[in-house]
C-alpha cells in the first residue's frame, strides 16, 4: 500500500483529487503520462480558484470533477468506459460536510453528471436517481447531450480488445475530489463510467453514500476509486470516517486499517483521496498506481 500524507495548513483550504486507480497504463492517449498530468493540473486549478476566492468546499470539488468529466482521458463523462453493449452509463455523487448527499446512476443525458448529482441533493427530496430521463436533466436547466457524445473511438477500441480477450477488463478508473474550505467545511464528489465491458445496468460504489463518497464536517471527506463491488461490501468511505469519529484514530491510520480489513481481505484494489476536518490530506492506494493531485497552498503535487 502507498500512502501520501500532507500536514494541515496553518491557515487556508485544502484540495485533493484523483483520476482513477489501477495499473499505470496510458492506452487511451498517444500523449501518455503528460496529458493525464495536464488534466489533473487543470482540474486542481479549477477547484483551487474557487477556494482561493473564498468559495465553499462543495463548489470546489464540483468544479474539479467537472473538468475531469470533460477530459476524454479519464473514465468519467466524455471518454468514459463502455458497457458490454457499447453504451455509456455514468454514475456520480456529491456530499457536503453537513451530511446531505445527492447521486445519479446510469445517467446518459447530463453532460456533467456531477452537476446533476448536486441538483438531486439541493433541489429534490431524494438522494439517488437511477437512469434520469432527459426531461429530468433539462428541468434543472442543465446541459443535455446525445448519449453518443460520451463515446470515443479510443473507448470503442478498448472494448473490442476486451471482447477479444486481448485486454483484461479494467475494474478501475473513477474521478473524484475532496476539499476543506477556509471556513472549515468539507465536501466530496465522485464520478465514473464504471468498468469496461460491464453489464448494462451495473452500478458500482461511486453513487453509493458511504461506499464511494462520504463527508462530515469536523471529521473527513473521502472520494474512492477501485473495484466498486468491494468498496460497497466494505462500506469503505464510511468505515474510514467511523474509525476516526468513534475510535479517535488518525486519518492515515484509519485508511490503513480500512484497506487491510475491507480491501486486502477481499483481494481487491483501489484508492482514495481524503481531507480531514483539520485540512490534513491523505492520498492512498493498494493498486499499482493512482492518478492524483493535491495541495494546501495552491502549489499542486501531481502523481500520474
Amino acid at each position: 500500500m502507498q500512502i501520501y500524507e500532507v500536514a494541515p495548513p496553518e491557515t487556508g483550504p485544502s484540495l485533493a483529487l484523483h483520476g482513477g486507480a489501477g495499473a499505470r497504463v496510458h492506452e487511451l492517449t498517444a500523449g501518455g503520462r503528460g496529458r493525464h498530468s495536464d488534466g489533473l493540473r487543470a482540474a486542481y486549478a479549477a477547484g483551487w480558484a474557487v477556494l482561493a476566492a473564498g468559495g465553499t468546499a462543495l463548489d470546489a470539488v464540483c468544479a474539479s470533477v467537472e473538468v475531469l468529466e470533460d477530459a476524454p482521458l479519464f473514465n468519467a463523462g466524455r471518454g468514459a468506459a463502455l458497457t458490454a453493449t457499447g453504451r455509456v452509463e455514468l454514475d456520480a455523487s456529491v456530499m457536503s460536510g453537513s451530511g446531505r448527499a445527492g447521486a445519479v446512476a446510469a445517467s446518459r443525458h447530463a453532460r456533467n453528471p456531477v452537476r446533476l448529482a448536486r441538483r438531486v441533493m439541493e433541489d429534490t427530496e431524494h438522494v439517488l436517481i437511477v437512469d434520469p430521463p432527459k426531461a429530468f436533466v433539462s428541468g434543472f436547466g442543465l446541459e443535455t447531450v446525445d448519449p453518443e457524445y460520451f463515446v470515443t473511438d479510443a473507448r470503442r477500441r478498448q472494448l473490442e480488445r476486451v471482447r477479444a480477450e486481448r485486454l483484461a477488463a479494467s475494474r478501475h478508473g473513477t474521478v473524484g475530489a475532496v476539499a476543506r474550505d477556509a471556513s472549515g467545511g468539507v465536501a466530496a464528489a465522485t464520478s465514473t463510467g464504471g468498468m469496461v465491458g460491464q453489464s448494462d445496468g451495473r452500478v458500482g460504489d461511486t453513487p453509493i453514500v458511504g461506499a464511494g463518497v462520504f463527508a462530515r464536517d469536523g471529521v473527513v471527506a473521502i472520494s474512492c476509486t477501485g473495484h466498486g463491488e468491494a468498496f460497497i461490501e466494505g462500506v469503505v468511505a464510511y468505515d474510514v470516517a467511523a474509525r476516526m469519529r468513534y475510535g479517535g484514530v488518525t486519518l492515515a491510520d484509519a485508511v490503513r486499517a480500512t484497506f487491510a480489513a475491507e480491501l486486502d481481505s477481499r483481494g481487491s484494489t483501489g484508492g482514495l483521496v481524503a481531507v480531514g476536518g483539520d485540512g490534513r490530506i491523505v492520498v492512498a492506494h493498494n493498486s499499482p498506481a493512482m492518478f492524483s493531485a493535491h495541495g494546501t497552498s495552491g502549489e499542486v503535487e501531481v502523481h500520474a
